[in-house]
């Protein structure tokens, strides 16, 4: 019975383990990745973004996404990479006013991102 009650405490203790670590990487993945849009933001902002800069925030995600398709579902990385492409190529053709309102929805994407995926009563019922 003492295992029993010992296995059953280890289980859920690693499994708790498992759960804030997921929230954890996630909240640092996205959030560097949501650094780099606000910085393209601000440039797209004062008109000084190039093609490099919006490509290199686009080359980021492709990094992030390819370790974050474990734990997040293909339908939300998809809203992430539609709006970037987007927004890369608003940005190549100079339409900057355009632009950031592709990036507006890209802050919002990725400031949402993670609680929907965190350890949290609503998230589990």
């Amino acid at each position: 019975m003492v295992k029993s009650i010992i296995y059953t405490v280890v289980a859920i203790a690693l499994c708790l383990g498992i759960f804030f670590g997921t929230q954890s990487y996630i909240d640092g993945q996205v959030g560097k990745f949501h650094s780099a849009l606000e910085t393209l933001y601000d440039k797209i902002e004062e008109k000084t973004a190039t093609r490099e800069d919006a490509y290199a925030v686009k080359n980021l995600w492709t990094d992030k996404k390819s370790k974050l398709q474990i734990f997040i579902p293909h339908n939300d990385i998809s809203y992430v990479d539609y709006w970037l492409s987007e927004a890369c190529a608003l940005v190549y053709r100079n339409e900057y006013d355009l632009a950031l309102g592709k990036i507006e929805v890209l802050l919002e994407i990725t400031k949402n991102l993670p609680d929907a995926y965190s350890v949290k009563l609503e998230n589990v019922f």
